[in-house]
């Protein structure tokens, strides 16, 4: 038996003894003592604890799967030819991607002006090429989870105008001979654009010129950290200026499914909420929440004494809520008066367009006095929630502090 389903068995026992310490401490007014509160406390967090390590030990196995993978392949093909006999053109050719990286690494290298033609941009730097644009694409993934559950498209330029069936007809009854009623489907559309998101990374000129240092992996981790950790915050609470628009966001985000009336969250607020989406929605949805509104959701029981928050006991599957997977993030508002507290649904209908093209550019002279090389990143990308029917939120009462 693996280390990590020991430990998700171990979770399972600590979190129904924490659950039964608990039920038995009780008093008849539904109250336990100060003391019992503090063990429980320390039970749970013994079972948070435990998930984890339990993060810890799957991130590792990722890892070690990754490092152990063959460095090469038998060249089974031609020399200069592709394993179908096909030759690599524009970004995704060898050549341009020697040149893109001899380009970075030194200053002046000018012997690359031809292959890198093809990746030239209107601001005067040079497009990723197409296999680390994957690699990159694969670094913003591991930091955004949401692109893993909304729907990612590709544009070449401009907005996108997206159909939306706003209302369906319908039919109805007649008589023998009767005139067929006329009821058309209603159309709207709404368009997804680009914004811009940009970092700069500075790297020594030892650095650079040490052929052991990888400095495509350092900038393909440290461009997917810091665009990452903005894309999360925009596609969840963005406001739509200069930025996706969130499904969080009171304007153009997700509809409201329940609305509590204070912050204590009840079981009735969640069962409202999984049941105010649709069910052709509900059976893809998956809930969207703040960790500490998890830690007040682990308390809650259904209408049979269950807790409604259950721990995975199977590698590879998230813990769960009334039997739906669930994932944190820290952009998801805390519980507080006028928050949207929790999302409940289905994100594939939450759009993320990447236009296409991530851009490098070597900035040589304005940090030569410290004794460093600049790198500007950038790319262009919007977010929006093309139906909000599909998601559902829990919304608290009241009025935003400082609002």
């Amino acid at each position: 038996m693996s280390q990590v389903l020991e430990l998700r068995e171990k979770r399972a026992k600590a979190w129904g003894a924490a659950k039964a310490f608990l039920d038995t401490k009780r008093t008849d007014k539904g109250f336990v003592s100060a003391e019992d509160a503090a063990t429980y406390e320390k039970m749970e967090n013994d079972v948070m604890n435990l998930g984890k390590e339990i993060d810890r030990l799957e991130r590792q196995a990722v890892i070690d799967a990754e490092l152990a993978k063959a460095t090469s392949i038998p060249i089974t093909n031609k020399p200069n030819g592709s394993v179908d006999g096909e030759t690599k053109q524009g970004r995704a050719s060898d050549a341009y991607k020697r040149a893109f990286w001899d380009s970075m690494r030194k200053k002046n290298f000018y012997d690359v002006q031809n292959a890198l033609t093809i990746g030239t941009d209107s601001e005067g730097g040079y497009l990723v090429p197409d296999e680390y644009e994957k690699k990159l694409m694969e670094a913003l993934e591991d930091e955004v989870f949401f692109r893993n559950l909304a729907t990612v498209i590709h544009t070449s330029g401009g907005d996108r105008k997206i159909p939306i069936v706003t209302s369906k007809g319908s039919a109805q009854w007649i008589d023998e001979n009767g005139q067929f009623p006329d009821s058309d489907d209603a159309f709207g559309q709404t368009s997804i654009g680009a914004y811009k998101l940009a970092t700069m990374i500075k790297v020594s000129d030892e650095l650079l010129n040490d052929s052991v240092f990888n400095v495509e992996t350092y900038i393909s981790k440290e461009f997917g950290r810091r665009i990452g950790t903005k894309e999360e915050e925009a596609f969840f609470v963005g406001d739509g200026t200069g930025k996706p628009t969130g499904l969080f966001h009171e304007t153009n985000g997700a509809d409201t499914g329940v609305t509590a009336a204070t912050t204590a969250i009840t079981f009735d607020d969640v069962m409202d909420l999984y049941y105010s989406l649709r069910v052709p929605y509900r059976n893809k949805a998956s809930w969207l929440l703040n960790d500490s509104t998890v830690k007040a959701i682990r308390k809650l029981k259904d209408g049979n004494g269950n807790y409604i928050w259950q721990p995975s006991v199977r590698e590879g599957e998230p813990d769960r809520i009334l039997n739906r997977p669930y994932r944190t993030s820290i952009f998801v508002p805390e519980i507080a008066a006028g928050n949207r507290v929790m999302a409940f649904g289905d994100y594939s209908y939450y759009w993320i367009a990447d236009r296409q093209g991530r851009s490098f550019k070597r900035l040589n002279e304005l940090f030569a006095t410290t004794g460093q090389v600049g790198f500007l990143a950038s790319e262009r990308v919007d977010g929006k929630l093309i139906l909000s029917e599909a998601i559902k939120t829990l919304d608290i009462k009241g009025t935003k502090t400082g609002a």
